[in-house]
This record gives C-alpha cells, sequence and structure tokens, in this order.
C-alpha cells in the first residue's frame, strides 16, 4: 500500500471518529440497539413466613443482549420479454447477537456475527454471494466508575462457511472455512461511554494468526503464508506452512447512529500494521451500511464493504493463459436489498 493510500485511509478514519464522538443521537430501532437490561421476576415459598404465603421479589440481571436474524431476497422473472434477460432469485440470511455484562468497573461484551447468501440465475449453478462468521469478545476494566476508558483485552476470530470459487470455474476453490481464518488477540484501551453507540478500541500490542488449514491453499502461500519449496524438476521438498503470526498495532472503531428519521448508520472499521514485516503498510477492514427501516419487521440496507490486507496477493491470467501474480489490492463489494428482520 503506497504512502498515499495510507495516508487516505487514515483521514478517513480520523473523520469518522471525530464526526462519531460529537454525535448523541437515539439509534433505529429494533436494527442497532440492544434490549435493555431485563428484569427477572420469581415467586418463592418463605419458610420463614408465619402464613407461609409466596411472595414476588424483583432481580435486575447485568447481562444485556441482542438476538436478530434476517433474511434478504430478491428475483426477477421474464416471460416473452423483449428487451431479454435472465431469470434469477437470490437469498441473504444474517444473524447479529451479542451479550453484555456490565457490573461496577467491568465490562465484558461478546458478539456473533453471521452471513450467507446465494444466488441462482438460469443457466447457471447456484453460486455464493457473501460468507461471513466472525466472534468478537472484549474484556474491559476501569479504575473508577467516572471514567469512560477501559483497560481491555480483545479477542478476535474471523472465518467463512463454505468453499470460495473464482467464478465460473469451480474445479478448484480458492478458500475454505478455516483457510483463511484470523485469530486477534492483544491488549489495550477501549474508550466507550455508551457501548451501543460508539465505542474505539486501541492496542499497541496484537498478535495476529493468520491460519489457512487446507494444504493445496497453504502450498500455494495463499493468504500469506509460506508456500511449498519445489525442486526444478516440480517434486515437492517442504509443504506449505498452515499458520502466519504476526505481531502490531490494531484500532477498531463501532459507531451506530440515526441520520434522519428512521435511517440508521453503523460503522465498523479496523486498521493493523505489523511491527516486524512492512511495518505502516496498513490492513484495513471497514464497513459502511445505512439501513431504512420500512416497519418494524422490513429493513433496506445500502451497505459497503472494503478489504485491504498486504499479504494477499491477487492473481490473474495473461493473454498466453498463464496465471500471473500481480500483488495485493483493494477489495470492495457493494449490497443493495429489502428483506426482513426479527429481533428475539
Amino acid at each position: 500500500m503506497s504512502k498515499k493510500t495510507r495516508l487516505y485511509f487514515l483521514l478517513i478514519f480520523v473523520g469518522l471518529v471525530s464526526f462519531s464522538y460529537g454525535q448523541n443521537r437515539p439509534i433505529v430501532q429494533p436494527v442497532n440497539i440492544l434490549q435493555p437490561s431485563k428484569v427477572k421476576f420469581r415467586t418463592l415459598n418463605s419458610q420463614a413466613s408465619l402464613n407461609n404465603l409466596p411472595y414476588k421479589y424483583y432481580r435486575k440481571t447485568f447481562w444485556t443482549e441482542k438476538n436478530i436474524i434476517g433474511l434478504d431476497l430478491s428475483e426477477v422473472a421474464f416471460v416473452n420479454w423483449n428487451a431479454g434477460g435472465s431469470n434469477s432469485i437470490s437469498a441473504v440470511m444474517s444473524g447479529d447477537f451479542a451479550r453484555i455484562y456490565e457490573k461496577g468497573s467491568v465490562r465484558w461484551k461478546n458478539e456473533l456475527l453471521m452471513r450467507y447468501g446465494i444466488n441462482q440465475q438460469s443457466g447457471n449453478s447456484i453460486r455464493k454471494t457473501d460468507d461471513k462468521l466472525e466472534f468478537n469478545s472484549t474484556l474491559g476494566y476501569r479504575k473508577d466508575s467516572i471514567s469512560n476508558w477501559y483497560y481491555s483485552g480483545k479477542f478476535n476470530f474471523r472465518t467463512q462457511f463454505t468453499n470460495g470459487y473464482k467464478y465460473p470455474n469451480t474445479d478448484q476453490i480458492i478458500s475454505t472455512i478455516m483457510a483463511p481464518a484470523y485469530f486477534f488477540l492483544g491488549v489495550g484501551a477501549e474508550y466507550g461511554a455508551n457501548i451501543q453507540h460508539f465505542n474505539l478500541y486501541a492496542s499497541p500490542f496484537t498478535f495476529k494468526s493468520t491460519w489457512v488449514l487446507n494444504q493445496t491453499l497453504a502450498n500455494q502461500g495463499s493468504f500469506g503464508v509460506t508456500p511449498a519449496v519445489y525442486d526444478q524438476e516440480g517434486n515437492l521438498i517442504s509443504k506449505g506452512k498452515l499458520t502466519r503470526t504476526e505481531l502490531g498495532i490494531l484500532i477498531t472503531n463501532e459507531y451506530n447512529t440515526t441520520v434522519f428519521e428512521n435511517i440508521g448508520l453503523t460503522n465498523r472499521i479496523s486498521l493493523y500494521s505489523d511491527y516486524l514485516n512492512n511495518f505502516g503498510n496498513i490492513d484495513v477492514d471497514w464497513e459502511l451500511n445505512l439501513n431504512l427501516k420500512v416497519n418494524q419487521y422490513v429493513l433496506a440496507k445500502l451497505g459497503s464493504h472494503i478489504i485491504y490486507d498486504d499479504d494477499i496477493r491477487v492473481t490473474s491470467q495473461n493473454d498466453a493463459g498463464e496465471t500471473v501474480v500481480e500483488g495485493p489490492k483493494i477489495q470492495w463489494k457493494q449490497q443493495l436489498g429489502i428483506g426482513v428482520i426479527v429481533q428475539l
């Protein structure tokens, strides 16, 4: 990544954080807000009571939870359509679950994010359009109840559910479950006066481990692992490494707000730079979504997802049909859909 590109991402991130810090708006319900702490009711028979009558008492839990399941569908069909076209149907299933424990000076946030999408066009087999499995856990402690800064430890895990292909070629996989898989584990500080709306985490010491638990992909050196070594005749000398470990600095930011009535904005960004290998080259994972609430259950969504990983080399074919390694490039995915959401 060039210095100009790194500066571009850094300016965007600083602008988002500055904009986020100055806002204090409610979130669009029920899309981007956690359920309030529930009050549980219990009925007990008091043995000490003279009349032995049942009584009720209230107990407030320290857990806050979020459970959202969504399904986006789109379909196009043509009958005697003079302009032409291809029948197609697509679906994206998503899950967003969170559990937050807050008591005194301790806060523990756990989050599970899942997405899987498919598309079927006439004349083509079913193709995958989206695939995500991510788990986050952050444990924080603050020295007093006034401070909004927490000393925090953060764990992040990301992978996918099924095989990935470079369509229309489905004979050779380019990714699969646990290939790649990313693990982040680090310590730092987190700011979050209202963690449902805004939080900023910075860690000067974060281990990043990339796993490629598919030997074929590992031998190719996919996702930055050390590739296999062959002799001049093409015989395998040593297999490719299945893992790659880095130590670097990690900054993450999550921001949820209401832009206009019934229009919510969700921003998630992660910036990572390895101390030992090409320090200053920043790995970027940035998701920006606009959620347009139609009613309690129907939601339209416009989303953008940008990824840049300095360890991922993009390949292509030249005019002679030979595979050429071009180096890292910016990856971008744009989504537009309307679907049904259920908050449990």
